[in-house]
């Protein structure tokens, strides 16, 4: 992933999370503190202060106001927390960055997706579960932030129109836990109240449904340019051809009439919610009983054993009632 960064006369140009960071250092330093130190008293992990510091990573609005006091700041780092736009920092891998820079100013954007969430819909720690794989757990926050950042925009109040279309592959294929995915159906019936969000499920039990080939998006731009956009594996694709749009969507316009309605699809996804509570419950139930078997398999291994060992004495001390028991016969001594 490239990292372009404006630069000055005196070097690279700071971004305000590094910003943030060399304040948080400053006041951190002037109370004679060590990142270590600091961690201590948040509490939180030392690589958590040094990585804030760096600019490397995002801090939660809690983890500012605890630097306050801790720092005696006078409030300083909360309010400028509040005042940075932190995901505009983030950096989206290279063939991404033209879709990315399409949804920041698309007036309409209309969405088909099967097996995972479409971007603009997943939950943090769904997005956590997918980025999972990455070898370098910086990496991996790095490319949560990147998503994260897109959907900022259709979540405001007067975002521009987002419907999307799920194939009902992405509410059953399990990212993360059954608790993570409990989580992203509840995500999605939160977003799907906004009135700029329609949020449709194509069914599995319905197989004369027409769905398209791919997921795929329809994008509109404010001057009118229109565009389908689709992924291979590591790479984006876009076609304006007029032809090409008309075709994906009329595609996409019936799959949409044919699809539940968002009421309906709203409570399927609450039903698939329901399952994977259920399941969670069901999972801690067996968890317990488990442990219960196990500890009553421990006990029975003690009682066996100490009845084991209370035989064994017992035997003992019958043999020694049967010695003592037993006929006693004169010892023959030597005469002088």
């Amino acid at each position: 992933m490239s990292r372009r960064r404006r630069t000055t006369a005196s070097g690279p140009a700071a971004t305000n999370a590094a910003v943030f960071g060399e304040v948080l250092k400053h006041f951190r330093e002037a109370s004679g503190l060590t990142q270590e130190a600091l961690a201590l008293k948040i509490p939180c992990d030392r690589s958590q202060v040094a990585r804030v510091e760096a600019g490397t990573r995002v801090p939660g609005e809690t983890f500012a106001k605890q630097c306050d006091e801790i720092l005696r700041t006078g409030g300083v780092l909360e309010r400028l927390w509040g005042r940075i736009d932190w995901y505009p920092e983030v950096q989206h891998p290279d063939w991404f960055e033209r879709r990315a820079k399409m949804d920041a100013e698309a007036v309409a954007l209309r969405e088909y997706q099967a097996q995972v969430m479409p971007g603009l819909l997943q939950s943090k720690d769904y997005a956590w579960g997918l980025f999972s794989d990455l070898a370098s757990s910086e990496r991996a926050e790095e490319r949560v932030r990147a998503r994260l950042s897109r959907q900022g925009r259709f979540l405001d109040d007067g975002g521009p129109l987002y419907v999307a279309v799920l194939d009902e592959s992405c509410l059953r294929n399990v990212v993360g836990s059954a608790a993570v995915m409990r989580g992203q159906c509840a995500h999605l019936l939160d977003v799907g109240r906004r009135p700029n969000i329609r949020i449709q499920v194509a069914p599995a039990h319905r197989p004369e449904l027409i769905r398209p080939k791919t997921s795929m998006t329809l994008i509109t731009l404010p001057k009118g340019e229109q565009w389908v956009y689709s992924e291979s594996l590591d790479s984006g694709h876009f076609n304006d051809d007029p032809a090409v749009f008309a075709r994906h969507s009329q595609t996409y316009d019936v799959l949409r009439a044919d699809a539940l309605s968002a009421h309906e699809s709203a409570a399927l996804i609450s039903d698939v919610m329901e399952g994977y509570e259920q399941h969670e419950q069901a999972r801690t139930q067996r968890g317990d009983l488990d442990q219960e078997q196990l500890q009553r398999r421990q006990r029975r291994r003690l009682h066996r054993s100490g009845a084991q060992l209370d035989e064994e004495q017992l035997q003992r001390s019958r043999r020694r009632q049967l010695h003592r028991s037993g006929p006693r016969y004169p010892r023959l001594r030597p005469r002088p």
